[in-house]
């Protein structure tokens, strides 16, 4: 059986620059530091810094914090002002691609558009991006109808999302308005990502998209893949491989979320290799 992994599979940059802060000041402080909710969308992941004592926490109220991370998707501006006032240390890991489309939604509020934010409502990149967009932002994925809207809008996308979707939208919109301005703020890598997994999905009989359940990027790799193949599992670990999936596979293509560390992955390629000798 022939493993294929994608050449951009495992931690973007944004990622990796989170984990990278906040392990370092897991091992240079000794107590007290925290991530406001999980730092990026791996439970492996997280739980492993929980173990270099950063730990996520919901409500920084409720905690003994001395130093705070804030997550790589970003937060409200509202928040940070409140958190700002309780008098800890406040590290931002947010994503710098995070930060251009928040800055990018501030601006177009602040120039008189309603600002259009193309995701998941429920993501926390998004909750925090809704922050930066005024009092009559509106959050719509591509497959919902356009709300009523204003004469003068302001698009951008949630970073994880594909062109596809943000394509879908601004073509909808435009009829609906007239005035509009849109920022792609699509991450490069993730639309990299995106690509790579699509070309590799058509030429491999089974794919394997490795990453946490709860990562929005790494459930997009999966749905684009089952476009182009048969068999696609989203799994967060190896231990969740099955010998039945590989029974007459040639071909096995892996991928993996924008959150998911290389040795996660390493390990899956390593249980496939040996199901492989088995059959």
């Amino acid at each position: 059986m022939k493993i294929l992994v994608a050449k951009r599979a495992g931690f973007c940059f944004g990622v990796k620059r989170a984990i990278d802060i906040a392990f370092k000041l897991g091992d240079d402080t000794q107590k007290g530091i925290y991530t406001l909710g999980p730092l990026i969308h791996n439970p492996q992941v997280v739980k492993k810094l929980m173990m270099h004592g950063v730990a996520p926490v919901e409500d920084p109220r409720t905690a003994d914090i001395k130093t705070l991370i804030i997550r790589t998707h970003g937060i409200p501006p509202k928040i940070h002002e409140e958190i700002s006032k309780i008098g800890y240390r406040i590290v931002d890991a947010t994503c710098p691609f995070v930060k251009k489309a928040q800055r990018y939604a501030q601006t177009l509020k602040e120039e008189g558009y309603q600002v259009v934010i193309v995701g998941d409502r429920s993501h926390p990149e998004v909750q925090a991006l809704v922050g930066f967009g005024g009092d009559d932002v509106i959050v719509i994925n591509s497959n919902e109808p356009i709300p009523r809207l204003k004469s003068k809008v302001g698009i951008i996308v949630q970073t994880t999302q594909p062109f596809e979707a943000l394509e879908k939208v601004v073509q909808s919109v435009i009829t609906y308005t007239k005035e509009l301005r849109t920022y792609n703020t699509i991450c490069n890598s993730t639309a990299s990502r995106l690509n790579e997994t699509k070309e590799l999905a058509k030429k491999v009989n089974a794919m394997i998209v490795v990453g946490g359940k709860n990562s929005s990027n790494t459930a997009q790799l999966a749905k684009l893949s089952q476009k182009t193949c048969a068999k696609v599992y989203h799994i967060e670990t190896a231990d969740e491989l099955e010998d039945k999936w590989f029974r007459g596979i040639e071909k096995i293509g892996i991928t993996g979320g924008a959150s998911t560390p290389q040795w996660l992955i390493d390990e899956v390629v390593e249980k496939i290799k040996a199901i492989s000798c088995r059959r």
